[in-house]
């Protein structure tokens, strides 16, 4: 008998089950095995398209059954306040139970988008590989390597006894001190989208469900059970909706996470706007959608708004809603039958569409086989060497020299390890961790550095050289061993995590003044950022090369070691802005008080409205300290030859790039569109981009067509997308601030609808 009948078999005897479904329990477990179903089970048909056979398994279903897969367990134990239901993996999300006399199985739900995390009072019980944070991998600017990031981790979710991943995020940057923007994909909807949709497919590759998540307008985590992103309509579809449209198109996630705040006033996961009318009226969303964990306030009106999953609703919620009170309101008319069979048949139909039915896990073990870790180590490090980004390079300091005697390396426990994301998404290493004793020790904690240390690495490629080590605790200190060097590398982190924002963009600790003194002391100074977002850097003018490596994985360490000598290219581009100061952003000062986290309160994102990160330095002609899609390369790169032809609403972008440096190098030519007429929410819109690796004096003719809906605003009296006529700016460059040539299309008036799928 399979692991997954097994655990459907126990649920059934927990619950009461009937006798007659024990008695088909041998066949039910054949059936795991070979998944071509007999014709009792006509759901069972692989052949069959998704939504047949979740018609007919659902024609198949009691009332009760429908109940069971509409309502999800939590998977840890947090004793004395949370159990974890007995049937789910240990220390994990959560468990949703099947219906083994149908043979559908259950669903067992691990978080997150960095690869598989344990949760609860059993730390360390799973090693597991780490991708580099989620704005890391949309800084490689590489949709191909989200996939096998994606492919990879999904792999080990299946491997470890899952079949649900809670991952996809993908909320716009609105807020630089948010707490979980190392979770999501920077701060533009096309770059978000594609980056994110792509991990999607590959996590989905291995026969899993994956999430897309925190729908909707998630943009802080000071009072993020309460607080209300209010935006317009026009500017909500036109950027953070935009990001999750683009991103289910191109990836069809098949669960949508709501989120925990509120969207004018209303929560999300009772919102009917967003969940009926926008994602599954307008988007044609098929897939279900689950509550964040705590996220469900409802039973009538969440299920009429659009929700069909409640996560973990013995544990964080209220009140089990999708249990008795959701009966109860059925009983009473306060829901129809209808509802209650579409929310079900949308879990179905998901679980069909993903292959999770017939492909049956196999269990889940506590460890992975070391050769498993070591090749995805590989796949992780690959990610992370293309996500750091060259921010500045005075003097070609990098790539370091090779004849270096002597190099300082300061601070961030460089010595053994290199810093992860803490909250919900946190990966525990193989390896243990290399630093202990760190505070916090428990939620949101603990922090974790992952073991791969770039002193180590920095060691190995200079044999003959001293590298010495100093924890950067002591500016004075650490200046000393700066003069006495040929080269300072100042290593400097910031802890970021779910449940808290960062109190400044400043970085924490004394770190400031240790980059200071130590630039003050030797002018050769590297400075290392391992952060989970942007920076200011008041130190910036007295370094001679700045590098932001983001959290870098589990590989990281080696990956960082590997840009800085230049092994590999310096290819990352910033997918957010880095502001000078607070006083530029929209809310200089953050919304609500961490103290009193029950209060309810607006955030009013109408200050900027779709006018999110560049667009906003754009529209008020402000300068960052980096601007959106900037980064160096150790090569040089020229762009030539771009033109622009306008087909009805299709635009077609061409041009040549050539590497015009000493090296081999990878570039990521950037297309930015705008009307100049005005009328947008900034100047100009990222359209297209492409990232290239060429030879020296190699070249490479690109193509890029632009998404009509980047050439058009929300029109609300319409529904649907409007194209203005008059001429239009195209412009191509390396960032949002450098661009290169510029070409003009003329187009026509347009309507378009809400989506493709509207047409």
């Amino acid at each position: 008998m399979t692991s997954t009948t097994w655990r459907g078999l126990t649920l059934a005897l927990l619950i009461g089950a009937s006798a007659s479904a024990l008695t088909v329990a041998p066949a039910l477990a054949q059936a795991a095995k070979k998944p071509a179903a007999a014709p009792a089970h006509p759901w069972l048909n692989a052949k069959l398209a998704a939504d047949k056979r979740a018609d007919l398994a659902l024609a198949a279903m009691t009332n009760d059954e429908k109940f069971t897969i509409i309502f999800g367990y939590f998977g840890s134990d947090m004793k004395p306040k949370y159990t974890r239901h007995p049937d789910s993996l240990d220390a994990s999300a959560g468990y949703v139970a099947g219906v083994p006399r149908l043979g559908i199985p259950g669903q067992w739900q691990t978080d997150a988008g960095v690869g598989v995390a344990t949760q609860g009072s059993h730390q360390d019980l799973r090693a597991r590989t780490a991708l580099p944070s989620g704005i890391a991998t949309a800084a490689t600017w590489n949709p191909e390597l989200a996939f096998k990031g994606g492919a990879m981790i999904g792999k080990e979710a299946r491997d470890s006894g899952f079949n649900v991943q809670l991952a996809g995020g993908i909320n716009l940057m609105r807020e630089p001190r948010n707490g979980r923007n190392f979770e999501y994909g920077g701060e533009d909807p096309w770059l978000a989208g594609a980056i994110v949709a792509a991990q999607i497919k590959g996590i989905q590759s291995n026969h899993i469900i994956s999430t897309i998540k925190h729908y909707a307008l998630n943009g802080q985590e000071t009072g993020r059970f309460v607080v209300s992103s209010n935006i317009s309509d026009a500017a909500a579809r036109t950027s953070d909706l935009l990001a999750f449209q683009f991103a289910i198109e191109q990836s069809d996630p098949h669960s949508v996470m709501c989120a925990y705040n509120r969207v004018n006033g209303t929560y999300a996961c009772e919102n009917d706007w967003l969940l009926n009318t926008v994602l599954k009226k307008d988007w044609g969303y098929k897939g279900y959608v689950m509550s964040d964990w705590g996220a469900d306030h409802s039973s009538a009106k969440a299920a009429n708004a659009g929700l069909d999953q409640e996560s973990a609703g013995d544990a964080f919620d209220k009140a089990p809603f999708f249990g008795a009170p959701l009966k109860a309101d059925l009983a009473a008319g306060r829901v129809s039958q209808a509802r209650i069979d579409d929310m079900a048949r949308r879990v179905l139909r998901a679980m069909f569409a993903s292959g999770l039915v017939d492909h049956p896990l196999k269990g889940g073990p506590d460890a992975l086989p070391a050769a498993e870790l070591a090749a995805h180590a590989k796949v992780t490090q690959a990610d992370a060497e293309e996500a750091i980004v060259l921010l500045k390079n005075d003097g070609d300091l990098l790539p370091l020299v090779k004849t270096a005697k002597t190099i300082a390396v300061v601070g961030a426990h460089a010595d053994v390890g290199v810093l992860s994301g803490g909250g919900s998404s946190q990966v525990y290493p193989a390896g243990g961790r290399a630093v202990k004793g760190l505070q916090p020790a428990t939620w949101p904690g603990p922090v974790i550095y992952y073991p791969s240390s770039p002193l180590k690495a920095l060691q190995a490629r200079y044999p003959g050289a001293k590298v010495v080590y100093d924890d950067g605790t002591d500016p004075a200190r650490a200046a000393k061993l700066a003069a006495e060097s040929d080269l300072a590398l100042v290593f400097a982190d910031q802890w970021t995590t779910e449940s808290v924002d960062a109190e400044s963009l400043n970085l924490p600790g004394n770190q400031d003044a240790t980059i200071d003194a130590v630039a003050s002391a030797n002018k050769k100074t590297v400075v290392v950022l391992i952060t989970g977002g942007p920076v200011v850097m008041p130190w910036l003018d007295k370094v001679g090369a700045v590098v932001e490596a983001w959290y870098p994985g589990t590989a990281g360490g080696e990956a960082i070691a590997r840009v800085l000598t230049g092994e590999v290219d310096a290819s990352g581009r910033l997918p957010v802005s880095f502001p000078k100061s607070v006083a530029d952003l929209p809310r200089p000062k953050l919304d609500g008080d961490p103290k009193k986290p029950g209060d309810l309160f607006d955030v009013n994102y109408d200050i900027e409205g779709a006018a999110v990160g560049y667009k906003w330095y754009d529209l008020k002609q402000v300068q960052p300290l980096f601007p959106f899609g900037h980064g160096l390369s150790y090569s040089k790169f020229a762009y030539s030859n771009l033109t622009a032809s306008a087909a009805g609403d299709k635009v077609t972008v061409s041009f040549d790039v050539k590497n015009v440096g000493p090296r081999a190098g990878k570039d990521v030519p950037q297309v930015y569109v705008g009307p100049k007429a005005g009328g947008w929410e900034a100047p100009k819109r990222l359209a297209g981009f492409k990232k290239v690796s060429l030879a020296p004096g190699a070249s490479q003719h690109v193509t890029l067509t632009v998404d009509p809906r980047l050439l058009a605003v929300w029109d609300g009296k319409a529904h649907g997308w409007s194209i203005a006529a008059g001429q239009y700016d195209v412009a191509l460059g390396s960032s949002s601030r450098a661009l290169a040539s510029t070409a003009q299309v003329t187009l026509a008036a347009r309507s378009l609808p809400v989506s493709p799928a509207g047409k």
